[in-house]
């Protein structure tokens, strides 16, 4: 058959098996081009999709980088000052850092008043009217009060004229108490800091200060649990009596402090026993690093404000000869008695300013429920309570 004849069937095997290979490859080519072309297509409809969304947010949804609206500013109307003791309104930003608070006493802002603070003293003695009837639309009257309810009377007349209660009472609108502490980590800083007293940690001399228990009383009265409470204790330890009733206070804004300098303990008692009422009689101790013996309201609501070691409670023991003995140990043994001082180093003590700090904080609560105009029900029964 000679050698064509065997190469022809060879031949043609070989090109049909090339062919076939060729088809192959041109079909995996072309499978992967059409993917290729898919995922292509795919990329684009998606970073069309995406850019699209984009436009969207950049259209219909807020600049995270843009500053928040701020509120409108009002202005509240002080219609009368506490006690009838004129004091320079102050400068809500120079010295708080409360912005968009116009304060003024003039009564002839009232119809554009946002709010007016009312101090219950004046209305109550009936030597000051309330503002006229009707009110300028939403506005809000504030109801100041920093005296007990032994020393509130009178709240009958004015149920339901306020909207806004202000007062050292922890469950008030807005409240603002007598003092508090703030840890050192957080101390305010700038021109409020001048209110803000850091304290230090006990330091030797502290153990033995000269005098034992400091009293500085200006109210007095047989009735008063407190006065009860120092004639039980004089029979077991000395106690220096000063104000009316006992020597005079040195001289100085800040004569009872420095006053209590000198003494390991202070007889911080209130004039009247009620919810939350703890009174600068606590802080004016604490400045000074005496330890403040208290009677007031139950021992959780000093330390809501305090560390529990901070203070002596009188309700902590049985007997008024059980409190003089243990203040006694305290002076015989510097080891116990730093217990009750130890925390100090932690915290600075920041006292409101009369009554500026309280206009300021007051017109700052307005701004944040300008919208607000509920009526405070029941004022007698709350405050009691």
């Amino acid at each position: 058959m000679g050698v064509g004849a065997h190469w022809r069937p060879a031949a043609r095997s070989r090109v049909a098996a090339h062919r076939a290979e060729w088809r192959a490859g041109f079909s995996r080519r072309h499978c992967w081009e059409r993917l290729l072309r898919r995922i292509h297509s795919s990329l684009w409809e998606a970073i069309l999709g995406f850019l699209f969304l984009l436009w969207v947010c950049f259209i219909y949804l807020p600049d995270p980088f843009a500053s928040p609206p701020e509120e409108d500013p009002v202005t509240l109307l002080i219609w009368t000052h506490p006690f009838g003791e004129y004091r320079e309104l102050p400068d809500c930003w120079e010295l708080y850092q409360i912005d968009g608070c116009t304060l003024t006493d003039d009564e002839r802002a009232y119809p554009e008043a946002d709010a007016v603070i009312i101090h219950h003293r004046e209305i109550a003695t009936l030597n000051v009217d309330l503002p006229p009837e009707p009110r300028p639309h939403a506005q809000k009257w504030i109801w100041l009060n920093y005296e007990s309810p032994s020393h509130t009377p009178r709240l009958w007349l004015f149920e339901g004229i306020f909207n806004l209660t202000m007062s050292y009472r922890t469950d008030s609108d807005i409240f603002l108490p007598y003092g508090y502490l703030v840890p050192r980590e957080r101390a305010l800083t700038g021109t409020r800091s001048r209110f803000t007293h850091p304290l230090r940690g006990p330091a030797h001399s502290d153990f033995r200060r000269p005098r034992l228990v400091a009293w500085v009383v200006s109210n007095w009265s047989e009735s008063h649990a407190r006065v009860s409470l120092f004639h039980k204790l004089r029979r077991f330890v000395h106690v220096d009596v000063f104000g009316r009733v006992g020597r005079s206070l040195p001289k100085g804004s800040d004569s009872v402090v420095q006053l209590l300098r000198r003494y390991l303990f202070y007889l911080a008692l209130e004039n009247s026993l009620h919810t939350d009422y703890i009174t600068e009689k606590l802080w004016n101790a604490v400045l000074a690093g005496a330890v403040p013996v208290v009677l007031g309201p139950p021992r959780k609501s000093y330390e809501r404000f305090l560390p529990p070691e901070a203070f002596i409670h009188v309700d902590d023991f049985t007997t008024v000869q059980d409190l003089a003995r243990y203040l006694l140990m305290l002076r015989s043994k510097p080891a116990l008695m730093r217990r009750h001082l130890d925390w100090r180093g932690r915290y600075s003590v920041h006292r409101p300013v009369f009554w500026g700090e309280h206009f300021c904080t007051a017109c700052k609560a307005v701004r944040k429920s300008k919208d607000r105009t509920d009526v405070v029900k029941d004022l007698t029964l709350w405050f009691h309570s």
